[in-house]
C-alpha cells in the first residue's frame, strides 16, 4: 500500500512512518517543518526510505498531486500551542482536513482509509460523577477560581465534590482553541467520510510520550519539562497542587493503534480514544522522572498554573480495546526511553528557561493569589 503521512516528520508521524516501512508499505511525507518543533532543513528523525515533501497541508496543488498517488492517508499535521492566535488553529487543523476530502471527492480518488489525528483535548474536562446528581460534564474553571487556588471542579448543580471518571468518546466538551479545532476536525472528517463513502477513522490521542518529542515546543508537556529539569539538577515546578490527573500513552502503543485502524474494517466511521489506561497525577509522574534520574528532589509547587488547562483528563479506551488493541507500555518505560534519547542531544542548555519565560510573557503561566 502507498501511504501519505501529513506531519510525518513530527513525533508521532516519524514513528508511524518507521512502522509502515517495516510492514512493507511505501510512504510519502508532507511536512512544513514549522518552528519551534523543527529547527533543521531536513527532518533528522525521518527514514531516508520515505519520499519527503516540504510543504503546507493547505497547499491545494501540492496536496492534490500527492493524493492522486496514494491509497491511504494519515492526517497527523497540526498546529498546537497555547498562543492566542485562535484563527490559526482552525486554519491549519480544520481547513486542511476539509481540503483533503474536497480533493478526494472532486477527483473521485479511490482512498481506502483516512486516519485523522484528533486529541483528548476534544473532550475538555470530560466526565465526572456527582454522588447526588449523577454524571456531569462541567464547563471550564473560572479565572477567579484559579486565581484563588480553587483547583478542583465542583458539581454545577449542587456545588458538591465530583469524582473523575474515564471519559468515553461520546463526550465532546473542548474548552480551548486547540481542543475546539480538534473536535471540528473530527466532525469534518467523520461526516464527510460518511456522506461520500470515504473510509475514515479519528483517533483521540491522550498525552503521547517517548523519544523524538521535540524539546523546543513549550506545549509538549510534562515529560520534556521534568526530564530537562532533572537533567539540569533542578526540581521541576508542578502547576496547581500537583494532583491534576493525566493519561499518558507510550508512542509505540500509539503507533500500534495507528497501524491497526489502517486495515481493520470495524474501525471505519468511528472515533477512538487512544490512552494509557492509567490515571497518573502530575506529582506521581514527576516522581517517575525523579527516580529515572536518581534524584531525591521532588517537584515543587509555586502556586502557578497554566491558564486554559483542564483539571483532569482520563480517557476510556474500552472501544479500542474491543478491537484487540492494548496499551502495553508504562509511563516508567516512556520516561526511560525519552531520557535515553535526550542524553544523545546537544545544545539543551537554556531551552527550558526560554520556554518558561515565553509562557509567562504570554500570560499562559500565571500565579494564584497567596
Amino acid at each position: 500500500m502507498r501511504v501519505l503521512v501529513t506531519g510525518g516528520a513530527g513525533f508521532i508521524g516519524s514513528h508511524t512512518c518507521d512502522r509502515l516501512l517495516e510492514l512493507g508499505h511505501d510512504v510519502a511525507v508532507l511536512d512544513a517543518l514549522t518552528p519551534p518543533v523543527h529547527r533543521t532543513t531536513y527532518p533528522t528523525n525521518l527514514s531516508k526510505e520515505v519520499e519527503f515533501h516540504d510543504g503546507d497541508v493547505r497547499n491545494r496543488g501540492l496536496v492534490a498531486n500527492l493524493l492522486r498517488r496514494v491509497d491511504a492517508i494519515y492526517h497527523l499535521a497540526a498546529y498546537q500551542d497555547y498562543l492566542t492566535n485562535f484563527a490559526r488553529f482552525s486554519d491549519v487543523n480544520v481547513v486542511s482536513t476539509a481540503l483533503l476530502y474536497e480533493i478526494i471527492v472532486a477527483e473521485g480518488l479511490d482512498i481506502s482509509r483516512v486516519v485523522v489525528a484528533s486529541s483528548q483535548a476534544a473532550m475538555g474536562e470530560g466526565l465526572y460523577l456527582c454522588p447526588v446528581h449523577g454524571e456531569q460534564v462541567p464547563g471550564m474553571r473560572s479565572t477567579s477560581a484559579l486565581a484563588a487556588s480553587q483547583w478542583d471542579i465542583r458539581c454545577p448543580q449542587c456545588g458538591g465534590p465530583l469524582e473523575v471518571r474515564a471519559t468515553p468518546e461520546r463526550i465532546s466538551n473542548p474548552q480551548n482553541a486547540y481542543g475546539i479545532s480538534k473536535l471540528s476536525q473530527e466532525m469534518v472528517a467523520m461526516n464527510l467520510g460518511r456522506r461520500y463513502g470515504i473510509p475514515t477513522v479519528a483517533l483521540r490521542y491522550s498525552i503521547v510520550q517517548g523519544p523524538r518529542q521535540s524539546v523546543y515546543n513549550a506545549y509538549s508537556g510534562a515529560c520534556r519539562i521534568f526530564c530537562l529539569s532533572y537533567l539540569q539538577g533542578i526540581a521541576p515546578t508542578l502547576y496547581e497542587d500537583g494532583a491534576a490527573i493525566r493519561d499518558y500513552v507510550n508512542i509505540d502503543d500509539v503507533v500500534a493503534a495507528n497501524v491497526l485502524v489502517l486495515t481493520d474494517e470495524r474501525s471505519i466511521g468511528r472515533v477512538f480514544n487512544v490512552g494509557g489506561g492509567r490515571a497518573v497525577t502530575t506529582r506521581e509522574f514527576a516522581d517517575i522522572v525523579m527516580r529515572q534520574y536518581g534524584s531525591s528532589q521532588h517537584g515543587v509547587m509555586t502556586g502557578e498554573y497554566r491558564f486554559g488547562d483542564t483539571r483532569h483528563n482520563l480517557s476510556d479506551i474500552s472501544a479500542l480495546r474491543a478491537l484487540g488493541w492494548e496499551p502495553r507500555r508504562t509511563p516508567e518505560q516512556s520516561v526511560k526511553a525519552y531520557a535515553a534519547w535526550l542524553a544523545d542531544l546537544d545544545g539543551l542548555d537554556g531551552i527550558l528557561a526560554e520556554a518558561n519565560a515565553r509562557m509567562r510573557a504570554l500570560g499562559v503561566v500565571r500565579r494564584a493569589r497567596a
